[in-house]
């Protein structure tokens, strides 16, 4: 199938072409008729599926046409919900992209910067708004956005604003949404507590579900290395001596592990910037930046703010610390092998995350394959029984190590940071065409 056989109008395809898109993924192919048939749509797919393009894609063209048919006014008609500043950037950057012939206006808001731009812009009129719940929220208080003429309503990466605590925002902005509207409603995951907030807001929904959310691309290859938490950083230092690695997304579990891991890559030469929720916006922009055009070569993240990243030929990530929420795994290492690519994704298992572990291997159905030939790599029941005399040493003088103060660790036990979900669910990523993998965003 090709993106002309999905009925779109001359404007999007020209936008596609350019791009050098010619073939929609599975989700695409799916969700786009349903979108243009104005039905309420449930999807679900894992990460790096091209969720982005199945929704906004379909949201141009019915606005599109609808502008043509009652020349509306320039009035919100369109509202995508995201939890995060970088998902909703790169969501905006996806309608420029797609709808440069349409002269539809779209603009994106969120926190972390001056609200006056957002203001004049709205008040210039727009037809598309990419928001955060709290930066939506704030200045629906200050009146200066009205949703009284929404007619498509999406909820983008639904998981992450819950695991995020943006639930009560996002009903508090449902509230002010017609009733009678289009509402698309996107997940990752599908954990009870989610199909229970789109059984509120969906009316007769179709389905679409690409990919079991529990499973892994079969494009990236796993790997699994058991070391003791205060060897990490070795392990990490001795892969990087790997050349063939081009770039790496590093996950943590906290913002101050993160740091920690630039701090001591740095000590080795090792160009590396850290992303998360205690850096200002424009410092985010520009590690990301920087990571895109390869000029920093690692990227440390935690997953709150991995969710939206979207690198083209991401070639690594590695699992620094073993996410407590098993589905996160999937999130972060979603971030390569995208739409066909191939990637590579490496775990660090130290005796603390066992259990982790072995969520993991039970939510994905295998077991990840363990290399045992790198220096510091250790078998599991050495960590194990490692940890458990180091334990119960006395602490003091010659008491041993202190427990659960290796390198990328700010705590006796690991963080339980229950936000979890690395990166961002697809987003425009399209197969086929001149660009290999067609990443986006």
């Amino acid at each position: 199938m090709l993106f002309q056989d999905l009925n779109l109008i001359e404007p999007i395809l020209r936008a596609l072409i350019t791009e050098g898109y010619t073939t929609p993924t599975p989700i695409q192919q799916q969700a786009i008729p349903i979108v243009l048939q104005r039905r309420d749509l449930l999807g679900c797919a894992q990460t790096g599926t091209g969720k982005t393009a199945a929704f906004s894609i379909p949201i141009l063209q019915l606005l599109y046409q609808d502008r043509l048919q009652h020349k509306e006014q320039k009035t919100i008609k369109a509202l995508i919900l995201t939890p995060t500043r970088e998902l909703a950037i790169q969501i905006n950057e996806s309608l420029a992209a797609y709808g440069k012939h349409t002269g539809l206006k779209h603009l994106v808001i969120y926190g972390g910067v001056s609200q006056n731009p957002q203001v004049d812009a709205l008040r210039r009129g727009v037809d598309i708004l990419v928001a955060t719940p709290g930066r939506l929220l704030d200045l629906m208080q200050q009146r200066f956005v009205n949703l009284e003429h929404i007619k498509m309503l999406v909820l983008d990466e639904a998981d992450r604003m819950l695991d995020m605590g943006f639930v009560n925002d996002v009903k508090k902005v449902i509230a002010k949404v017609p009733a009678k509207r289009q509402t698309l409603f996107f997940s990752a995951t599908m954990p009870k507590e989610i199909q229970g907030l789109a059984d509120s807001i969906l009316t007769n929904p179709e389905r679409v579900e690409v990919t079991p959310v529990s499973s892994t691309a079969e494009t990236i290859q796993q790997e699994l290395y058991y070391v003791e938490k205060n060897d990490k950083r070795s392990l990490l230092a001795h892969i990087l001596k790997d050349k063939e690695i081009k770039t790496a997304l590093v996950f943590t579990r906290t913002k101050h592990g993160a740091d920690k891991v630039v701090k001591d890559l740095h000590k080795l030469n090792i160009t590396a910037e850290a992303i998360h929720g205690n850096k200002s916006q424009n410092a985010r922009q520009r590690a990301l930046t920087n990571f895109k055009a390869r000029t920093t070569r690692v990227l440390i993240a935690t997953d709150i703010a991995a969710r939206g990243i979207d690198i083209d030929e991401l070639t690594h990530v590695i699992n620094y610390e073993i996410p407590n929420v098993p589905e996160t795994y999937v999130h972060r290492i979603g971030r390569t092998g995208r739409a066909g690519a191939s990637g590579i994704a490496f775990t660090f298992c130290d005796a603390e995350e066992i259990d982790f572990l072995k969520d993991i291997h039970k939510l994905i159905g295998k077991e990840i394959p363990v290399n045992a030939e790198h220096p510091y790599v250790m078998s599991p029941q050495s960590i194990v029984a490692n940890h458990a005399a180091n334990k119960d040493k006395p602490k003091g003088k010659g008491g041993g190590q202190k427990r659960g103060r290796g390198f990328g660790s700010t705590d006796k036990r690991p963080s339980g940071n229950r936000s979890g979900g690395g990166g961002r669910s697809a987003d425009g990523n399209m197969s086929g065409g001149s660009r290999a993998g067609g990443n986006r965003r």
